[in-house]
């Protein structure tokens, strides 16, 4: 997944987030609603989500050490599990309390235009910031469904920002269902219901977010498309005749670690295996440009001992 791509989504939700979260608290200053308050909070953490995302990408971007050989990539995922973290408890759990609050402490909403314009305009600015994610996210899903890119996607960025914004737009049209029915029924207590439901709803998609972040934390393989084209790439027919086994594992988003055992035949000299395992690197590479650091073995091929696995 293109970093570039994933920055111009994260930048653009940021700047979004940071203008709703300052008009949303505005408004519940003068309006005195909690779907307001917990909006605003909602907004302030998304906030802070792609400060964090951003500062995965500097971080990962260093260079590899004697400690970290294999360098810092999977900064981005660590960065990400903690969005998921600060979505669950400052959004989510914070708007629980507050929707608790309200329900058991009443009052009614006073100047309603403050926070029916406040949502409007959020709705205009996330929706603008989802159109971003969106664009960018159709550049690489091809032809995966949805729900295949998030589950799918290697790298983090683009996935959370489509679920945070997803998100916030559901969670705009609960406040402002929360506060246009607390405004017709002049009952403050379903502001607090609606208060209740954007904190159920932040806290399912942190689920969603730790769950997928998790994966990609503990090392997930290449797709099965990359597999198949490095399988194609080391077989040469001539020197290399086949693929015993073969393990990847994504060490970033970016950066692919092959290491497999080809069979190699048993006349062959070290210089003609050294060559033939250079030259397949070689080939790797080109096919997959992710292919960063790659160790092959080779073994002379035994259907037998094969077999056995």
């Amino acid at each position: 997944m293109s970093a570039s791509g994933g920055t111009r989504a994260i930048v653009a939700a940021l700047a979004a987030n940071l203008a709703i979260a300052v008009a949303k608290f505005v408004a519940f200053v003068f309006s005195g609603s909690s779907s307001m308050l917990a909006e605003s909070v909602h907004s302030l953490a998304d906030s802070g989500n792609q400060g964090l995302l951003l500062l995965g990408g500097k971080k990962a971007q260093r260079e590899a050490t004697p400690q970290h050989p294999f360098g810092y990539g999977r900064e981005r995922y660590i960065y990400a599990f903690l969005v998921s973290i600060v979505l669950f408890t400052v959004g989510g759990m914070f708007a629980i309390y507050e929707g608790v609050e309200k329900i058991q402490h009443p009052h009614p909403i006073e100047d309603w235009y403050w926070p029916i314009g406040v949502l409007v305009f959020a709705i205009i600015a996330e929706g603008f910031s989802f159109r971003t994610a969106i664009k960018e996210s159709n550049e690489l899903r091809g032809a995966l469904s949805w729900t295949q890119f998030i589950r799918r996607a290697k790298a983090p960025e683009l996935p959370v920002v489509l679920l945070e914004d997803f998100g916030a737009l559901i969670g705009l049209v609960l406040a402002l269902g929360g506060v246009g029915i607390a405004l017709a029924t002049h009952d403050g207590v379903w502001d607090g219901i609606g208060t209740l439901c954007i904190g159920t709803l932040l806290i399912l998609i942190a689920v969603v977010l730790a769950a997928e972040t998790k994966s990609l934390l503990l090392g997930e393989a290449a797709g099965a498309e990359d597999v198949e084209k490095i399988k194609a790439a080391l077989v040469d027919g001539d020197v290399v005749t086949r693929v015993i086994h073969m393990r990847t594992l994504h060490l970033g988003p970016e950066e692919l670690l092959v290491a497999a055992k080809i069979a190699v035949r048993h006349e062959d000299t070290a210089t003609e295996v050294a060559n033939a395992i250079n030259a397949a690197e070689a080939r790797i590479r080109e096919a997959v440009p992710i292919a960063r650091v790659i160790y092959l073995e080779p073994d002379i091929y035994d259907a037998e001992a094969a077999a056995k696995g």
